[in-house]
Parts: C-alpha cells; sequence; structure tokens
C-alpha cells in the first residue's frame, strides 16, 4: 500500500524555518501474521490523513516475512509530533505504534545540509 499526500516545496536555506527539515519516520515491526498487514494499512491511512503527513509506504522484508516496515515522510518533526498528539491517531495509530521495534525511528533528510545538535539552555 502506498499513500501519497500533496507534497510541499522544500523549504529555502536561509528562511526563517530552516530548522523545521522533513522527516522521515521508519517503524518496524515483528508479526508473523500475514493478517498484520490490514492493522498496518488502518494505521497507516489514520497517520496519513494528519496535516504535514507526505507520503507513507509498508513493506515486508523479503528473507524474514515476519519483519514489516512502515515508513512515513513528514514536512518537519513538529508535525510529526502534532499528529502523534491528535486524538484520531491515539485511537488509531499508537497501540500499533507501541508494538514497533524498540529502536530510534524518525531521521532527517540527507539532501541537504544537516541540522546541528545544539543542547538547550538550562539557565
Amino acid at each position: 500500500m502506498r499513500i501519497i499526500v500533496n507534497s510541499l516545496e522544500r523549504r529555502s536555506p536561509g528562511s526563517d524555518a530552516d530548522y523545521a527539515a522533513r522527516v522521515l519516520v521508519v517503524n518496524r515491526f515483528r508479526d508473523p501474521d500475514p493478517a498484520f498487514r490490514a492493522d498496518l494499512e488502518a494505521a497507516l491511512a489514520v497517520l496519513s490523513a494528519q496535516t504535514g503527513c507526505e507520503d507513507g509506504r509498508l513493506g515486508r522484508n523479503v528473507d524474514d516475512p515476519s519483519l514489516w516496515v512502515m515508513v512515513s515522510r513528514w514536512r518537519d518533526v513538529g508535525s510529526y509530533r502534532r499528529a502523534l498528539s491528535s486524538y484520531d491517531v491515539k485511537v488509531g495509530a499508537v497501540p500499533l505504534l507501541s508494538r514497533a521495534i524498540d529502536e530510534p525511528s524518525a531521521f532527517e533528510d540527507v539532501d541537504g545540509e544537516l541540522n546541528e545538535s545544539i543542547p538547550r539552555s538550562t539557565t
């Protein structure tokens, strides 16, 4: 299943929103039941309906059919975080996302300048 939502143009370098680069979210799951696909499709449909979601895809590993992936692309990290706090996502996607393999899942695009990790001030 592939869901494509209206894609937005990349922000130009030097704009006020430079920090808001696109985010790629990769969630992997282990479930041997082929019916798990329907659960993934339902969760992806809910996520794809959220503001800022640009694209979503599902996949299954060719060597290990119990390994699944859900990949979504977001306009920026704020869009992704706001989507996770929406009621529809909490009800329709978070229960499935909580079953994801425990590993980092949010990545920035590397087709331009990378974000710099700057710690917040504690003063």
